[in-house]
């Protein structure tokens, strides 16, 4: 984005500062996603009138999330649950009878879930083949189950998953944010996003429909090290040595755009597909995807614009030579993620 307009060189500093700072919170907001990240609810239902249910909270050591799962008054216990610490997480096994009677049109509540700044993930299959998926929030911590999985309601369902899932995945946005800063022109930035988008939309496809499969800790690493390479194409452009990413920016997009859609289809096959729904769902996902990534990429070109704006208003600074500070800290940030996935994988 710093190529595309061009503006005055004071303003284009104080853009870099920003920028940094946002950087700086992407790197902070990875480091404590261990603590944040979603709760799980899965219900499967194996055979009518019999579920078993998994709900995994997170965990920082002996510490865990007060939340508590409260199921219809229809579901009766069988035995007490079963409890189970992993990596991360405190994990309890359920198992619920009904005799007979069908879930659908009754209430799941997370009690404590108004209180803390968390989201869980509902996932429900039924024995009809009837699938359901959910994001309870604080805010909604409550939700009916739907009689029918209606193809509004699924639509409507993947496309917020796919909205949350790019907000939350801050290396697929720190990838998007070098693009915007590495391409030398509008029209080359529209031409370099929709290449990233046609490439992620396929592998994700091929991944999630199970043509493609790759290890999840392989490709999340190989992310991160894409990150890497732009932030040294920045530096190069810079300087002005040959850069691959600034001459062919959608050549690189679409060669990486192929790998962040696997990465893309392991948040998706963690929710899972309706049978009878795949297409509509999978499509919808990566509609939802593609519209947080464009919301992104308009609200850094805001920011751009205000800077310009205020700037226009105010006497002349001294401007600031640091420009080097954003592709340095991105390019940190990507190392510190590749080591850590890679390290991750191997344990």
């Amino acid at each position: 984005m710093i190529a595309c307009f061009k503006p005055l060189s004071a303003t284009r500093n104080y853009l870099i500062i920003l920028i940094t700072a946002l950087a700086g919170l992407f790197f902070a907001s990875e480091s404590i996603a261990h603590e944040i990240r979603p709760c799980l609810l899965e219900i499967n239902e194996p055979q009518t009138g019999f579920f078993d249910v998994t709900w995994k909270v997170p965990a920082l050591g002996d510490r865990v999330l007060g939340l508590a799962p409260v199921f219809p008054e229809c579901m009766k216990p069988v035995g007490p649950p079963s409890n189970h610490l992993a990596p991360g997480a405190a994990i309890q096994y359920f198992s619920f009878k009904t005799d007979g009677q069908p879930i659908a049109g009754e209430t799941i509540f997370v009690e404590g879930l108004s209180s803390l700044q968390i989201d869980v993930l509902v996932r429900i299959n039924l024995s009809n083949g009837d699938h359901h998926a959910m994001i309870l929030r604080p805010k909604s911590p409550s939700w009916v189950i739907p009689k029918r999985a209606t193809k509004s309601a699924v639509a409507w369902s993947y496309l917020k998953m796919g909205v949350v899932h790019i907000f939350e995945g801050i290396d697929h946005l720190l990838f998007v944010l070098a693009l915007v800063i590495i391409v030398p022109n509008l029209w080359m930035l529209l031409k370099t996003i929709t290449a990233f988008t046609l490439a992620h939309s396929a592998t994700l496809a091929l991944a999630t429909l199970g043509i493609v499969n790759v290890p999840s800790g392989p490709t999340e690493a190989v992310i991160a090290m894409s990150i890497v390479f732009l932030a040294v194409e920045i530096v190069r452009s810079r300087q002005g040595k040959f850069s691959l990413a600034a001459r062919y920016p959608w050549i690189v997009a679409m060669t990486f755009g192929l790998v962040h859609g696997l990465g893309f289809a392991g948040a998706l096959s963690a929710v899972g597909l309706p049978q009878h729904e795949i297409p509509l769902a999978l499509l919808m996902f990566n509609v939802g995807v593609e519209l947080g990534q464009i919301v992104f990429v308009f609200a850094i070109l805001a920011i751009w614009g205000t800077l310009q704006m205020i700037w226009n208003l105010l006497p002349r600074l001294e401007p600031i030579r640091r420009w080097q500070l954003v592709p340095y800290l991105i390019g940190c940030v990507a190392a510190y993620w590749t080591i850590e996935r890679t390290v991750g994988f191997f344990d």
